[in-house]
C-alpha cells in the first residue's frame, strides 16, 4: 500500500469512527435481527468448571488413542510432546522455574476446560468437528497420559468434574472489585520474589 493510498485509508477510517461516534442505538434500531434458538444452539456450547452444560455421550482412554492418532499426533507429536501444537503432557514441577512447561498435567486447574476447549476449538483445521464421544474419549486419552486417570476410565457428564487436576489448588477467582492484575510480558517468576 503506497503513502497516498494509506493516508487516503487512513482518514476513512477516522471519518467513519467520527461518524459512528456521534450515533446512537436509534440510528441501528430495525437493523438485523435477533438469532434462532437453532442458530443459537451452535455457539452455547459452554462448558462450566463443575460440568454444567456437559452434552450426553461417553468415552475411554483406548478409544481416546486411537482418535488422538488419527486427529491430534501431526501437531502434538506422538508422545504428546508437542510440534506444530503445543505440549500436553510432561512439565511436572516446572512452574516454579525459569522455564515452566505448562501442560495439561502441570498447569490445567480442571477436566472440564480441558474437554471444552477440545470441543469449541480442535483440531485445529476442523474445529467442532469432533463427537462427544471422540471428545470425551480425547479427554480420557490425555488425562491417562498425564498420570490422572487409570487406563480404564471412562468419562462422561457425570464423572468429568470430579476428576482432580494436579494444578487445580493453585488457581483462585480474584473477585475484588477494585483488582487490577497487569498482565506480566516479561521476567514474571523475577517479578513475584
Amino acid at each position: 500500500m503506497g503513502a497516498h493510498n494509506f493516508t487516503a485509508y487512513a482518514r476513512a477510517l477516522g471519518l467513519a469512527a467520527t461518524l459512528w461516534a456521534g450515533s446512537t442505538y436509534a440510528d441501528y434500531e430495525g437493523l438485523g435481527r435477533h438469532l434462532t434458538k437453532e442458530e443459537l444452539a451452535g455457539w452455547n456450547i459452554d462448558i462450566a468448571i463443575d460440568g454444567k452444560g456437559l452434552p450426553p455421550g461417553q468415552g475411554t482412554v483406548m478409544q481416546g488413542e486411537k482418535v488422538y492418532q488419527t486427529m491430534c499426533l501431526a501437531c502434538h507429536g506422538s508422545q504428546l510432546e508437542g510440534g506444530l501444537g503445543p505440549a500436553l503432557a510432561g512439565g511436572k514441577g516446572s512452574l516454579a522455574t525459569a522455564k515452566p512447561l505448562k501442560t495439561i498435567g502441570s498447569y490445567w486447574p480442571y477436566a472440564t476446560t480441558l474437554f471444552d476447549y477440545i470441543r469449541r476449538a480442535m483440531p485445529f483445521q476442523s474445529p467442532q468437528s469432533m463427537s462427544h464421544e471422540d471428545i470425551y474419549s480425547v479427554t480420557a486419552y490425555l488425562l491417562y497420559k498425564n498420570e490422572i486417570v487409570s487406563a480404564d476410565a471412562k468419562l462422561d457428564a457425570s464423572n468429568l468434574a470430579a476428576v482432580k487436576m494436579p494444578n487445580r489448588d493453585n488457581f483462585y477467582v480474584d473477585d475484588r472489585p477494585d483488582a487490577k492484575n497487569p498482565r506480566c510480558m516479561k521476567d514474571c517468576l523475577q517479578n513475584e520474589q
